[in-house]
């Protein structure tokens, strides 16, 4: 074995040391454990849907029911407007909710990441340029700028995806610049560039590794509040009306008369839906983020 392959075995197995620490340490917090149990079932069950259930029974040509039938006879949480079953449609519904909510996540803690690494590494007018630029979009009302963006390109998931991917990305960047800047002070990032590292090399070898963790941390959180934005965003009639969403589902009870018509279970479905999933995902969130944050753990000791 050669001293390359040596080196990169010993960093790969002082890798999996930190894993099992952190997994060691996260499996301490219940609350972070019992949210991560409860977003596999979801997302699992989320993957099966199309193996576990009929997706036609959603086809409102074919279905027999009558439109707002309340829950029991052979329909456990009752009817939409249209005889479709509210049950198989929150099932379906948390697939469009969970692929937003992912999707919409990489794409804003992707560019938070790059913008906070290149305006903590570059610095000078670059840095300045990409504060400005973060500055612009804090101070914008995210929800309104994504309603101007979906009210402009063509409804579609992916409209909503880009739309809270370009608008959430703010604090991710402030996050992780701070992080690089604390990274970039110590010795051996001086080390580093005496022997020649470029910048490539000291982005990626040893400023990226050790702004993850706390971009981890962070995203588990944007997800959360992806997810609340996609339902909002549906709900406001951004989304595909052609897609079963759970903000989809809210946007058609209210839009049809079911509130007025005191069709309750067209209502709390998707809503409770929404809060559970955005609550397991804050229980592991924070979880996460007192075993990777250096700061909340020396509190916690």
């Amino acid at each position: 074995m050669t001293s390359t392959e040596n080196a990169r075995a010993i960093t790969w197995r002082r890798r999996r040391e930190s894993a099992a620490k952190v997994w060691h340490e996260f499996a301490r917090n219940k609350g972070g454990l019992i949210g991560l149990a409860l977003l596999a079932v979801i997302v699992v069950a989320a993957l099966l849907a199309p193996l576990l259930t009929d997706e036609s029974d959603l086809d409102v040509t074919k279905v027999t029911a009558g439109p707002y039938q309340d829950p029991g006879n052979g329909y456990l949480l009752g009817t939409d407007i249209a005889g479709r079953s509210v049950l198989l449609m929150s099932y379906w519904g948390a697939r469009a909710t969970l692929l937003v909510g992912f999707s919409a996540t990489i794409l804003s803690v992707l560019i938070g990441t790059i913008v906070g690494m290149a305006a903590a590494h570059f610095g000078g007018w670059l840095s300045a340029v990409l504060l400005r630029f973060t500055d612009f979009f804090l101070v914008l009302p995210s929800l309104v700028l994504a309603l101007a963006l979906g009210a402009v390109l063509p409804k579609s998931l992916w409209t909503i995806v880009f739309a809270i991917g370009i608008t959430a990305w703010p604090t991710t960047a402030r996050l992780v610049r701070a992080q690089t800047l604390t990274i970039e002070s110590r010795p051996y990032i001086e080390r580093a560039k005496a022997l020649g590292g470029g910048h490539a090399h000291i982005l990626g070898k040893h400023v990226l590794p050790g702004v993850m963790p706390l971009v981890l941390a962070n995203t588990t959180l944007v997800v959360g509040n992806a997810v609340i934005a996609d339902a909002t965003l549906a709900f406001l009639g951004v989304g595909d009306p052609n897609v079963i969403s759970w903000g989809n589902m809210l946007h058609e009870v209210l839009a049809n008369g079911g509130v007025s018509r005191g069709a309750w279970w067209n209502v709390l479905p998707p809503g409770l839906a929404i809060v559970a999933v955005v609550l397991c995902f804050t229980l592991v969130g924070r979880a996460l983020e007192t075993v990777l944050n250096p700061q909340l753990k020396g509190e916690r000791s």
